[in-house]
Formats: C-alpha cells, structure tokens, sequence
C-alpha cells in the first residue's frame, strides 16, 4: 500500500499535474479533495470530466466517474458485495477504494486517453426494434453503423501512419523545404539561362541533352525489365525443378506400388473412414449434445439452495444403494447363460476400446504428418529464400557433388591463371614506376631548358588549360542535365500537390457532414445516457436500501435464535431440578426406612445432630459416661453407617480423655 501511494504522489507531482504533494499531505487528504484529484485525473483522460465538484451534485458525480470507468474498462476486485461497497466508496470518498483507481489510472494514462476518445465515437448506441421499423431511422441507425466502420478504418490507418514513423508536423516541413527548393531551382534555372544565351547553338545543346537523358531513362527502364525477366524466368525454372521432383516421385510411387497394393491402400482407407464416420463421430456427436441438454437442463432450472441440494444428494444415495441391490440380485442369481454373454460383451467392448484407441492414434498420426510435411514445406522454402535451390536428395546430391568436383578442377586452373596474371601485374607495376621515374627526369630536363630559353611553367599552363577546358565540357553537361531533371521534378511536385488537393476537398466534404451528424449523435446519446445512468443509480439505491434492511433483519433473527436456545437450555436445567426436588420428597414422604434414610434431608437432620452433639462434648467434658453412650446408642443403633460408628469412637475415645484428666 506504501508503494500505491509513493507511485500516485510521484505521478501527481510530474506533469500535467504539480500537485506539489507529499506522503503525509496527500493521506491527510479529505474525501472531497480526494475526490477532486480523481476528478483531475479523469479529465486529464477526457477533458469532459473537468468538473469542480463544490457546484456539481454527489450523485452527479458518481454517475460520471463510474460511467467513465466502466468505458475504460476498471474492475475492482471482489464479488457483487464489493461493487455495492466500491460503489458506496466512490460515493464517500473512501481511500481503500479511491487509491487502487488512481494507481489503475495513472499507471496507463495514455492508453486511457486513447481508449477514451475512441470510446467517444465506437461505443453503439442501442435502438430498440420497434424503433427500427420506421424507414427514416433504420437508414439514420445504418448510416451511422456505416459511419463508425468508416472511422475504425480511418483509426487504424492513422495508427499505421504513425507507427510508420511519419506526422503531418515533418510532411508539412518537407513541403515547406521543398518549396523553398523549388524557388531556389528556378532562381539558379533563370541565371543559368541567362548565362547560357550567350554560348553558340545553345537550343541546339539542349535538345541533345534532353534526347541523352530521354536515352539514359529508357536504358534504365530496360535494364529493369531486364532484370525483372530474369527474376521471373529463375522462378520459373525454380518451379519447373519442383514439378519435375514432384513428378518424379510419383512415378517412383507408381513403378514400386502395384494395383493389388494400390487397391489394399485404398480399401484401408475406405474402411477407417467407414469406421470414423459410421461409429466414432456419431457416438462424439451424441455424447456432445447429452452434454449440451444437460447443461441447457442446468441453465434453464432456477438457482438451488442448501435444501435443493440435500435432496438430490439422499435422491442420489437411494439411487445408487437401489443400484447395488439389484447387482447383488444378479450375481445372486448367477446364470450361466448370462456369464457366457457377459464374457462375450467384455470382450467386445474391449475390442471396441482398443479400435476407438487405435483410430485416435492413426488421426493423431496423420495431425502429426500433416505438421510434419507442412514444417519440412516451410524449411524447404527458408532454404530457396536463403540461396534461391532447393533441398537436393539422392541422385540429384551425387550429382552436385560431381558438379562441385568438376568445379573444384576448374577453380583450381583459374586459380593457377590468377596467380600468372598476378605476377604479370606485379611486373607491369614494377615497369610502371620505371616509366614514372623516367616521366619525372624527362620533365625536370625539359624544365632547366624552358628556364634556359625563358619560358618556364609553359607545359604546365598548357596541361592546366586543357584539364580546365575538359573539366568546363563536363559541368555544363551536368548543369544542362540537372535543369531539365529540376524542371520535370517541379513540374511531377505541382502535378502531385494539384492531385492531392482536388482528391482531399471531396474527402473534406463529407468528413465536415459527417462531423456535424457525429456530433447531434453524440449529443443524443449523451442524453440518453445520462437518463440511463439517473435510472441505474435511483435502482441502485433501492437496492443498497432493500440489502441493509435483509441485513438488519437477519441480525435479528440470529439474536432471536440465540435468545430462544438460551431459554431451551434454562427451561432443562429447571427440569433437572424440580425432577430432582421430586424424587427427594418421594424419598421423604415414603413409608419405606430405606428410601428416606436415602433423602438427603435425613442426612442434613444427622449432620446436624452430629454437630449439636460435638458441641455439647466439647463444652461438658466430665458427663456421665453411661448417660452419654446410651443417648448416643439409643440415636444411633450397631446398624448405622459407617460414619456414624466413627462418631461414637471419637466421643468415647473423647471421654476416657477427659475422665483420665479427672
């Protein structure tokens, strides 16, 4: 959580936001500042959202900010429950539920802002069909779905062009420079013009220099065909040599295969076939629509409670305990007929076992060649893309290799030939230098004698002006040939530029209609959602009501069960003792000595003599002892209990004490 907050306050603190915050100022936020951030950062997605929320209504706002999230597609985490609490959240501005949307949100700006202004023009409208059936809005409802596949492709080229690396900024500057070029063309086109007027048969020159370039185009023109012949015919010998392979191993295939073989193959065939059509898609096809009645049994049956399912659960236990008595009957009954059959069907469904397992192998076999030969067809055609041949087997491999050898000969002679034409270049090359050795003396003697005759740096000058003069030959070739490409270039960019524009003002036209009908639509549609969107959230509320009462009445049943089962539990506890208040006054009130001496009112009346005796011994110690034994003797005969007899030990043990003190 510490990590959503630090990444929300670094992205509100980084344009377009400078909110300016830290860690402790934006948890310290209120819920209505921090709706108001979220606000922000929803109309950053879509300026529509910029709302201050001190003039707009709390409903309002909720409608809005989960109309647009819905569009953006955000979904909180949970079950239904939870939207009714995110929902409830958004409403009070609670930051467990503001906090994830706002890292959701500034996590994908830019794919939300895109989302959302498609979202403007894709999200359909949903016209009733009895709408449908008046004319005029079936056309209306059929131009706009045209309207919309229209934008889709137009949406999807502009992607295309901007991912292609290409804007409408850097088209607009390579215009603006190439007009700026074109000025400059005709400016240098005008000055040589006039630099060339003075020249002789100038018209004469250019006309030769348009048919040279007319010339020079053509002879590109048909070595471009030359070549594209060439790439055509290496095709075609490509596929020849495929057609011929192919050809050649369906022969191989008809001199190895016979016609009994063949027609082995064929009924092989014939019969998986007959056995996949016949048994096995058939069984697929009705265990497939079992499935689908039940699952449509399934949906069609409204939602089942506990009960629902404890009954089916004991309908199910009956089932399969009624299931097993009648397999006990039949193996009770053991006929042997009936064994012999069942041994008989065992085998038989084992035999169709292994058939269907079989067929399941062979057509996974065949998936499996058909993968295969499809992987060898695309090596086959990375190896042709790679050096342009094919992959060579057999015979046609000994065959290259007995190419290559005869190749690797003659390579080696040519090899030889380069090495003889080597050393000839190196001799060549060794005379050269003599020669330039003997060139420079030559020139330095003919130097001292035009010093000698006084007309020093005359060879030089001469060879100077010939190379300016050829030099000169050449630039105003070249300048006679860049004027003309200069002024067919400008004359291709004025035809291009004219074409463009009279092939965009249609294009123009009709985005302008369709603009302004977008426009109404949206208009429409705006309304229509907010009347929606009023409905959904009065329904909403209803229901937020109508769960909060079930909630609160179910409470109160729970407390109203606790309390019953306490009071059940206090009511036995009173039983068990009025049951046992019954049986003591039975044993009270019963004639029979051995019942009462069991009530335990006897038992305190003798406890209680017992102490008034203790008492009586302890304060009197020299009574008489024939007085005392026999009071106590007469209360309590030899067949008393066993207490009582140790009673009557201690106050006589008690007395001949005392009577020793005497």
């Amino acid at each position: 959580m510490s990590d959503q907050i630090k990444f929300i306050v670094d992205s509100l603190n980084k344009e377009p936001f400078r909110k300016n915050y830290n860690l402790i100022t934006f948890d310290s936020l209120e819920p209505m500042q921090l709706l108001q951030v979220l606000s922000d950062v929803l109309a950053e997605i879509d300026p529509k959202q910029l709302v201050d929320l001190r003039e707009e209504m709390p409903e309002q706002t909720a409608k809005r900010m989960l109309s647009l999230l819905g569009i953006l597609k955000y979904k909180p985490s949970g079950n239904a429950t939870d939207m009714s609490t995110f929902r409830q959240g958004l409403v009070i501005g609670s930051k467990p539920v503001i906090y994830p949307v706002l890292h959701w949100l500034l996590q994908r700006t830019n794919e939300l802002k895109k989302r959302a202004y498609l979202a403007r023009f894709l999200i359909k409208l949903e016209v009733p069909s009895e709408f449908l059936q008046d004319e005029t809005v079936a056309d209306t409802n059929k131009q706009y779905e045209e309207l919309m596949e229209a934008f889709k492709t137009l949406h999807k080229e502009y992607e295309q062009l901007k991912a292609s690396g290409f804007s409408t900024a850097e088209i607009r500057k390579d215009i603006s420079a190439m007009e700026e070029e074109k000025d400059q063309l005709i400016k240098r086109v005008e000055h040589l013009k006039k630099r060339v007027e003075t020249a002789q048969n100038y018209q004469w020159m250019l006309k030769i220099a348009r048919q040279l370039r007319v010339e020079k185009e053509r002879e590109e023109y048909l070595a471009q065909q030359k070549q594209e012949q060439k790439n055509q015919l290496f095709y075609a010998v490509q596929r020849l040599q495929r057609v011929q392979n192919q050809l050649k191993s369906m022969r191989q295939a008809a001199a190895d295969a016979k016609p009994e073989s063949l027609m082995k193959r064929l009924e092989e065939e014939i019969k998986f076939n007959l056995y996949m059509v016949t048994e096995k898609f058939p069984k697929e096809l009705e265990n497939k629509k079992k499935e689908l009645h039940f699952l449509q049994k399934v949906v069609s049956e409204p939602a089942m409670g506990h009960s629902d399912l404890h009954e089916l659960e004991s309908k199910i236990n009956e089932i399969n305990t009624e299931i097993n008595q009648l397999i006990e009957k039949k193996m009770m009954r053991n006929e042997p007929i009936e064994g012999k059959l069942s041994l008989y069907r065992q085998q038989a469904s084992i035999i169709s076992r292994k058939k269907e397992a079989k067929a399941e192998e062979l057509q996974e076999a065949k998936e499996k060649l058909a993968s295969l030969e499809r992987e060898a067809s695309l090596k086959r055609n990375q190896t042709r893309e790679f050096d342009g041949t094919e992959v060579l087997k057999g015979d046609e491999f000994k065959r290259y290799v007995s190419k290559l050898r005869s190749k690797s000969t003659v390579f080696k002679k040519k090899h030889q030939i380069i090495a003889e034409l080597k050393a000839e270049f190196g001799l060549l090359q060794r005379t050269e230098e003599l020669l330039k050795q003997r060139h420079e003396n030559i020139q330095q003697q003919l130097q001292t004698m035009e010093e000698k005759k006084g007309i020093s740096g005359y060879s030089y000058t001469q060879e100077e002006l010939e190379r300016v003069s050829a030099l000169k030959s050449e630039v105003d070739e070249m300048k006679g040939r860049t004027l003309d490409d200069m002024s067919e270039m400008v004359k291709k960019l004025n035809s291009l530029v004219s074409e463009k524009k009279s092939a965009l003002a249609s294009v123009i036209k009709e985005l302008r209609q369709l603009r302004q009908k977008c426009q109404e639509l949206t208009q429409e549609c705006d309304e229509k959602k907010s009347q929606y969107d009023s409905c959904a959230a009065g329904l909403e509320s209803n229901r937020s009501k109508l769960e909060q009462e079930v909630r609160r009445l179910r409470e109160e049943c729970l407390q109203e069960e606790s309390r019953y089962h306490y009071t059940n539990c206090m009511i036995k506890n009173l039983e068990v003792q009025l049951r046992r208040a019954t049986d003591e006054m039975k044993a009270y009130i019963s004639s029979d000595q051995q019942e009462k001496r069991k009530a335990i009112r006897q038992y305190t009346k003798n406890i209680a003599e017992q102490e008034n005796l203790g008492k009586s011994l302890t304060q009197s110690p020299r009574l008489e002892s024939s007085g005392l034994i026999s009071a106590h003797c007469n209360l309590h005969p030899p067949e008393t209990s066993g207490k009582t007899k140790s009673c009557t030990r201690k106050s006589w043990s008690k007395y001949e004490t005392s009577k020793n003190v005497a």
